[in-house]
């Protein structure tokens, strides 16, 4: 069986969790993994210590789950602004596994619409804009395929990447 990695990221509000949970009913045999369940610290503090320890929670049930028979695919989401957090988490990972990598791209305007939606109903707390908004342009550099998702539905967003992975 030819494992895949399937990485989802883009900043936070840009809709990577929402598209995973689309693309989970096209993909036959797979297992889903949020990156932000393995830091899910309250107070959420971001230091040397916790940024170690998250990488090495992701890394191990990814490696959990790569030699898992039971599923074909992995699919992974999770707030990536540089493509070393990436090549760091990937040097952790054993077996062989082709690695499949989608960044999620929103107009400017439109996420900010999307994170006062979630502020509102109490899932984020106010600053994550300004910390989404900072993190947006370095998004547009990574070696991954881009997908607008400014004027599409979830749904459409993991059509889309669904019939990517099959080519």
């Amino acid at each position: 069986m030819n494992k895949r990695l399937i990485v989802i990221n883009g900043t936070m509000g840009v809709g990577k969790t929402t598209t995973c949970r689309a693309l989970r009913p096209l993909l036959p045999s797979h297992v889903f993994l949020d990156g932000d369940w393995c830091w899910d610290l309250h107070p959420f503090q971001v230091t040397e210590e916790t940024r170690e320890m998250v990488l090495e929670n992701i890394a191990f049930l990814l490696n959990q789950f790569l030699r898992c028979t039971a599923c074909q695919d992995v699919l992974f989401c999770w707030v990536l602004p540089r493509e070393e957090i990436l090549q760091n988490l990937l040097a952790r990972l054993e077996g062989t596994f082709s690695l499949q990598w989608f960044t999620l791209d929103c107009g400017r305007e439109e996420l900010i619409r999307r994170l006062q939606q979630d502020i509102q109903g109490g899932l984020r707390d106010p600053g994550v804009v300004e910390r989404a908004l900072d993190r947006m342009e370095g998004y547009g550099e990574m070696p991954s395929i881009h997908v607008d998702v400014t004027h599409r539905s979830p749904q459409e967003v993991a059509r889309w990447i669904w019939e990517q992975l099959q080519e």
